[in-house]
């Protein structure tokens, strides 16, 4: 799992691209640029939002609490901002 620590800034803004029904739960930073977020849950009544913020806040070494699902909602490109 990539440490992405470095990005946990307030006001700072998170693209990442999901997976639901992955094999396993895992986050990756590309060489491109892009945040990759691998989840098992099913992408059904926000079971797979719910483990993306979950594991992308443990990632990000922040509370679930500092996280805002600003932009893709029922998509996998999600926008996260991360709030003071």
């Amino acid at each position: 799992m990539s440490d992405l620590s470095h990005l946990a800034l307030p006001g700072a803004e998170i693209a990442v691209r999901v997976t639901p029904k992955a094999s396993r739960n895992a986050v990756v930073a590309g060489e491109d640029g892009v945040i990759r977020i691998y989840v098992t849950a099913v992408p059904e009544g926000g079971k797979a939002n719910a483990a993306v913020v979950k594991l992308l806040a443990g990632t990000l070494g922040v509370p679930k609490s500092r996280l805002d699902l600003i932009r893709g909602a029922a998509a996998r490109d999600k926008v996260f901002r991360i709030v003071d």
